[in-house]
């Protein structure tokens, strides 16, 4: 994995990924998985890094957003109870890499228009989610989580302020902790279906964390560096053309 051409760059711009999903209460496994893509790595050693990372950054990012008390134990349940296991059915089925690749670039777009700010704005008019809407909701999302490797932060957030079911704060605590235990579930799929985990993914884990611990702090606080966003939303428009017309 770390013999990688331009390695360096890739561990340069990792933490900084890491610090930008953060602060959002994102673990930031597309943001991974589109820089692994630029990078070349192998498909196969992709979602199981993702996830691992995800496991990590997305559970600092959760800690500090419920330490602000922005965590919504309702919110969350009503999602997690159908996406957990359906995240780890989905952790099981390997992909062709070709339609993988096809899937990650479509879904890479959520996290594009996330970093834009497209689903920034608040309602002040907060609705109640109704239990059957969460359960379909977190189906859909887990699996998908598991399929190709995400936690689905970048899915549920948009979801949460499009219908307006939290402020911006709680979908993020919410997300964040959703990311956790998708990501989780996922990865026990993947290694009960056989996946291994490289040694090195367990460095990357300590350089990511670097941005994770910093981006969950100050993004649960008061930080909106909206240029650094745009600049990785960039890099994300480059990441999801390659990997869509590769």
């Amino acid at each position: 994995m770390l013999q990688t051409e331009n390695i360096y760059i890739f561990l340069f711009i990792l933490p900084i990924v890491s610090f930008l999903y953060a602060s959002v209460g994102h673990g930031g496994a597309s943001g991974y998985l589109a820089l692994m893509a630029l990078f070349s790595f192998a498909t196969e050693t992709m979602k199981p890094t993702a996830l691992l990372l995800n496991l990590f950054v997305a559970g600092i990012s959760f800690y500090y957003y419920y330490k602000e008390g922005y965590f919504n134990r309702k919110l969350f349940l009503s999602f997690a109870i159908t996406s957990i296991p359906l995240a780890f059915l989905g952790g099981t089925i390997e992909v062709d890499a070709t339609l993988y690749k096809k899937i990650l670039a479509i879904l890479l777009v959520f996290a594009i228009l996330k970093m834009l700010n497209v689903f920034g704005k608040e309602s002040n008019s907060i609705k109640d989610i109704k239990l059957w809407q969460g359960l379909i909701v977190g189906a859909i999302i887990g699996f998908f989580s598991g399929l190709i490797g995400i936690g689905g932060g970048i899915i549920l957030t948009p979801i949460i302020l499009l219908l307006h079911w939290g402020k911006m704060k709680e979908a993020a605590a919410v997300s964040a902790l959703f990311i956790w235990v998708n990501s989780a579930s996922g990865l026990i799929g993947q290694l009960s279906s056989g996946v291994t985990l490289e040694k090195e993914s367990f460095l990357l884990v300590g350089i990511a964390l670097i941005g994770g611990v910093l981006g969950g702090y100050y993004g649960s606080k008061k930080i909106n560096n909206q240029k650094l966003r745009y600049i990785l939303a960039f890099v994300l428009v480059i990441a999801s053309a390659k990997l869509f017309f590769a």
